[in-house]
């Protein structure tokens, strides 16, 4: 798995954080990261399909 940096508002990063640990969604940043990234990327799939805009592959 590749690792990147990015830089996140502090404020965006609060809200991270009161997701993630014991007993709550996400394990850590990371895990919540890219389950949002997920989510994005399949909103936006979403959007293409309404426009045809998706490849037929």
């Amino acid at each position: 798995m590749s690792k990147i940096s990015v830089e996140i508002p502090d404020e965006l990063l609060a809200d991270i954080d009161e997701h993630v640990g014991d007993d709550k969604k996400f394990v850590n940043r990371s895990d919540a990261i890219r389950a949002s990234i997920r989510k994005t990327l399949d909103v936006l799939d979403e959007i293409d399909a309404r426009h045809d805009r998706l490849d037929d592959e």
